[in-house]
């Protein structure tokens, strides 16, 4: 690996959300103003996801006021908290700008009746959680104390037998 690459690595989120261009989701930005931080959520349809990697986004499009709205995210930006998937759409676009000339009701996708709403996270890099670690080195230690304590023990047999067996004599 090389070394952009490796930074690269370190930026990116374990677990991204499974979604797609036609879902309607809920994302929750971290907002800072001043001192103070909110968090905002930004409902809408995902219209476009595109690059790969650290760089990868997703634009999502609503209707706010009777004013169309689009706002791409950054899926691996410390910003955002937390994506909801709210419905499955039924599309057969890879892009849907086509709804940026629609209006209403006609702007919506059809729903996808049977799917799952709760889709498995795609993990991107495998966590090695630190507590797991610090679990194994404190299960092997009581092992190790365990395995001293049954060796002794036959000694501590073995050298009474000896002390016994002279004095039986």
């Amino acid at each position: 690996m090389d070394i952009i690459k490796s930074i690269e690595h370190e930026q990116l989120k374990n677990k991204i959300p499974d979604i797609k261009v036609g879902d309607t989701v809920r994302v929750h930005q971290r907002i800072t103003e001043g001192n103070k931080q909110r968090i905002q959520v930004f409902e809408g349809i995902v219209i476009k996801k595109q690059n790969g990697g650290l760089n990868e986004t997703f634009t999502v499009r609503r209707v706010a006021y009777g004013v169309g709205v689009e706002k791409t995210f950054l899926i691996h930006s410390p910003l955002i908290e937390k994506i909801e998937l709210v419905r499955v759409g039924k599309v057969r676009r890879a892009k849907l700008y086509y709804l940026r000339d629609r209006i209403g009701k006609a702007s919506k996708t059809k729903e996808d009746i049977g799917a799952n709403l709760k889709r498995d996270d795609i993990i991107v890099k495998e966590e090695v959680p630190e507590k797991a670690e610090e679990t194994k080195v404190a299960e092997e230690a009581p092992k190790a104390e365990e395995t001293a304590k049954t060796e002794e023990a036959p000694k501590a047999e073995e050298s009474a037998k000896t002390e016994e067996a002279p004095k039986a004599e």
